[in-house]
């Protein structure tokens, strides 16, 4: 019996097999060519449907034979359908839909517009670019794991991040060029740093999901701004689309890390925004009444959820002429890490390092951030369009560092009796950071051949850091037990500063021929003008018993009582100063384009006039300064099209990179582990820079790029711990000039799709050197100790020699799953630089995987999650040199052969929630 249903069964599916086919095809763009992901294809029989994938393409499978009407559709394109017959061989058919044409009561016939946040559309963008460049597309911002652009950044080629202290991203490094030698755009304009020293943008601030796009600009033309050696950052935000169109999320997660320790927190609802300094006047002595312990009053506990949302509305009105968008992001997400910290030196003559003490941190952050952002354009008529634009961008960060610190003696750790001294120790931080941008825009078509365009833009930053308290007591322990703790010295600091940017930007340009090739010529500049205002204010307290022991007299930070030691604060810092920034710019550039090539070339000039005034100066010879000069900076761009598919790029552009504000100012600040100091006789670094790119697109959605880059820079700025040899061993950490460095390397790029599947992978490798003094200890024949300074070649700091990107995506329309996973690895790179030859601080090369994924559960409704820091990588940074005396100190006797310095785990984060889209 068993073999008369085998036989019958066969029967059923030879015949099948013989009688059935497959439908598959390709559904494109007819105007511009590009695959249209996510058509819907359905043949007039039930249950027989499909969607198309990534590349475009749909398969649909064991159809019996006959004839079918088959329907294409795709928002906002055509409906089209086709007649097909299926027989024994399988049909292919290559769809091309039109977008939909709508006719309005006057007859004026309006297209709907691409969708510029379609992968398809990046790619276009990057095909037809002026510059070398590279865009993350909106949807693969949609889809990403990564909730800020600092950490959306490191998806891009040549590009690594530097982390903050939880673990996120927050600094951009292009091409092995510190953040320093960037900038940071906002739809095209440039945007002022809440950064209290420097002026480079923390991208941590900006939420993801409000971008409409990520572009990083590799090679600069004339009409750019010209301080960026390593590129340039624009965040194009999400434009108004063609019809109504709500979106909205919300998420909620946690972070592993407080699954195995408690949060702990302090009350923020007692700080003081302005120190007792600010609100009672220069004359008052403060009291202990005017230091509230709320931020000495801490609490442990589980923290409540991650939560993150984001609503957007956006519509066009009266005929599309208006657009108008209005977007919000809110995140409350709790972090941290459990963090080690090794403190070293080095004794004598000798190259390797002795570990003095270790610290045990853990760090708890609350962080909330907020964005929000509206778009108004307005087309007054075909030749004449306004658009105004306003963002606001607010990172609110609390913190709070819990610390145990071990401290031995110059023989070291004698883990049989336990013998070390003992500090423990909080710092209760808050930080708020906004940015504020309104800009102002016009784009004019005055005749056939004239277009001028303007730009209004006012723009703060502010950095606030109210009653940063740092407490600590001192205790010892001897045959592992920890003897009497009593308090030791508590710091309340305030900062804060804030930036004021007025500017203008006027862009003229004619349209004409040259040889019957289209030619244009441009011409304009800019006007900024910035006030920058600092402040900073540090009192010191002493407990008023320094003999109460933990656990008898006090059992928590906030029952110490305190004398104020310096009544008035110390106001006399370099932090306390008022600088302005005054740059003039004008640039000339022609832009041909032949059959095959296109030529971009000319000539931009910046006249830069940037002073200091320090408020309290007490003694310092250069209480006031200003540099004045003016650069010219040329750039050629080439562009040659090998055939519809290939280009061939090659560029040169200079480029400068200014001093921050307090780089300028002379004095010092004080930190936990060294002094910092300004160097008014610092000046701009200017970089001559080449670039070659090969770049081939099978298709619109496909690439592959390769490139090769040089940059040439003349007095580089880079940090160096040095001693101050008028005092003795103090160590400052200072900025500085060093001659010449080079920069040099190559980058691939590939981009594959298959039908479900889609890879992204790219790899940057870079070589950089510079010169800088070391110091090397000697003693002499009286056995007296001294230092002499000696030339070391090195990698810039920040520099990764290798660093690349994978991801493996998959995308089924037909089912709605839509997932990524991503790894980014970062070569090792100098964390710190230190004044001692062969004694630099390197950050450990490091994987970094994280996953996202999302189910469509109808038109509207989507469902997602999202998991970051999958591998639970950390950050180590050590020395490349070991001492046999560390062997008996924790984790240093296998560290195979290297001083471990740092170690900070953040451990995983996960995130799950739903999104809404009307």
């Amino acid at each position: 019996m068993n073999r008369i249903y085998s036989l019958i069964s066969f029967f059923i599916l030879t015949s099948f097999a013989a009688f059935s086919g497959t439908l598959s095809g390709k559904v494109i763009d007819k105007e511009t060519g590009e695959p249209l992901i996510g058509a819907n294809i359905r043949l007039d029989k039930k249950g027989f449907y499909d969607a198309t994938g990534l590349d475009g393409s749909f398969s649909i499978k064991h159809l019996p034979a006959g004839k079918y009407q088959v329907k294409i559709s795709y928002v906002a394109y055509q409906t089209i359908t086709r007649e097909i017959s299926i027989g024994k061989e399988d049909v292919f058919l290559s769809l091309n839909l039109e977008p939909d044409v709508k006719q309005s009561l006057n007859e004026v016939v309006v297209r709907a517009s691409t969708d510029k946040s379609t992968e398809n559309s990046a790619r276009f963008s990057e095909r037809k670019a002026n510059q070398l460049m590279n865009i993350v597309s909106g949807r693969a911002i949609e889809i990403s794991p990564d909730l800020t652009v600092a950490n959306l950044i490191q998806r891009v080629s040549g590009v690594s991040i530097e982390r903050n202290s939880n673990g996120d991203g927050q600094y951009a490094i292009l091409r092995g060029m510190d953040k320093r030698y960037n900038y940071t755009l906002v739809n095209g304009i440039k945007i002022p740093s809440p950064d209290n020293k420097y002026r480079y943008v923390p991208l941590d601030i900006f939420p993801s999901e409000l971008l409409g796009r990520l572009e990083v600009f590799k090679t600069l033309t004339p009409d750019l701004e010209g301080d960026a050696v390593g590129g340039v950052v624009n965040m194009v935000m999400k434009d108004a689309p063609n019809q109504l169109e709500i979106k909205g999320n919300l998420a909620g997660g946690y972070n592993e890390l407080f699954m195995n320790r408690g949060f702990t927190s302090f009350d923020a609802s007692q700080i003081q925004q302005l120190s007792p300094y600010e609100l009672n006047g220069s004359t008052y002595s403060a009291t202990a009444k005017d230091f509230p312990k709320g931020t000495l009053t801490l609490q442990t506990k589980k923290p409540i959820p991650n939560i993150v949302g984001g609503l957007s509305i956006g519509n066009r009105f009266l005929q599309n002429r208006l657009g108008v968008i209005l977007a919000g992001s809110f995140q409350n997400t709790y972090r941290g890490s459990n963090s080690k910290f090794y403190s070293s030196t080095v004794y004598d003559t000798e190259k390797t390092s002795r570990i003095t003490s270790l610290s045990e941190r853990q760090y708890s952050e609350r962080q909330e951030r907020l964005g929000l952002h509206a778009k108004i354009d307005f087309r007054l008529n075909e030749n004449n369009k306004i658009q105004w634009y306003n963002a606001y961008m607010n990172l609110l960060n609390e913190q709070l560092r819990d610390t145990k610190t071990t401290e031995y003696s110059s023989g070291g750790y004698d883990p049989e009796k336990g013998n070390a001294g003992l500090t423990f120790g909080i710092r209760s931080r808050v930080t708020q950071q906004q940015i504020f941008n309104s800009t102002l825009q016009g784009t004019h078509q005055l005749n056939e051949k004239l277009k001028f365009n303007w730009s209004a833009v006012y723009s703060t930053a502010s950095n606030q850091m109210p009653d940063n308290t740092s407490f600590s007591v001192l205790g010892k322990r001897e045959n592992f037990v920890e003897t009497k703790i009593y308090p030791q010295q508590s710091s309340r600091r305030w900062e804060h500063n804030d930036d004021r940017d007025f500017a203008t930007y006027l862009n003229l340009t004619y349209l004409s021929l040259w040889k019957g090739n289209p030619l244009e010529i441009s011409a304009g500049g800019l006007y900024r003008d910035k006030q920058r205002s600092n402040f900073y204010n540090n009192y010191v307290l002493q407990p008023t018993n320094p003999f109460a022991v933990y656990g008898k007299d006090f059992n928590s930070y906030d029952e110490v009582n305190f004398t104020v030691q310096n009544p008035r604060g110390t106001v006399a810092s370099a932090l306390n100063y008022d600088a302005t920034e005054k740059i003039a710019a004008g640039y000339l550039m022609a832009k041909l384009n032949t059959k095959a090539t296109q030529i971009i070339g000319g000539l931009r000039v910046e006249n830069t006039d940037q002073g200091y005034q320090m408020l309290f100066p007490l003694g310092e010879l250069r209480p006031s300064g200003n540099q004045v000069y003016t650069d010219f900076l040329p750039s050629l761009n080439i562009k040659h099209s090998l055939n519809n598919s290939q280009n061939l790029r090659t560029s040169y552009f200079r480029s400068i990179n200014r001093p921050g504000f307090f780089e300028i100012v002379p004095g010092k600040v004080v930190n936990e582990e060294f002094q910092e100091r300004g160097n008014p006789d610092l000046q701009r670094a200017v970089a001559d820079n080449v670039d070659l790119r090969y770049e081939y697109f099978p298709n619109l959605s496909d690439q592959v790029m390769a490139g090769i880059f040089y940059k040439a820079i003349k007095n580089p700025i880079e940090y160096t711990l040095q001693v101050d040899e008028t005092r003795g061993q103090d160590v400052f950490y200072t900025p500085g000039n060093f001659g010449n460095a080079n920069n040099y390397g190559f980058e691939l790029d590939a981009i594959k799709y298959f039908r479900n599947f889609g890879i992204k992978a790219n790899y940057t490798y870079t070589h950089s050197s510079i010169t800088t003094k070391k110091n090397i200890r000697v003693r002499d024949s009286a056995g007296n100790l001294s230092s002499i300074a000696v030339n070391q070649t090195r990698p810039l700091y920040g520099q990764s020699e290798h660093i690349g990107n994978f991801s493996l995506l998959y995308k089924n329309n037909k089912t709605g799953w839509d997932a990524q996973l991503a790894a980014s690895y970062t070569g090792e790179r100098i964390n710190t630089v230190s004044q001692f030859l062969d004694n630099d601080l390197w950050q450990e090369a490091f994987i970094q995987m994280d996953f996202s994924v999302e189910k469509k559960l109808n038109d509207r409704w989507v469902i997602f999650a999202k998991a970051n820091n999958l591998l639970n990588t950390p950050m180590r940074v050590f020395i490349k040199n070991t001492n046999p005396v560390n062997n008996n100190i924790p984790d240093q006797a296998n560290s195979n052969g290297k001083t471990l310095i740092r170690e900070d785990y953040y451990q995983r984060s996960y995130l799950i929630g739903i999104k809404f889209k009307y």
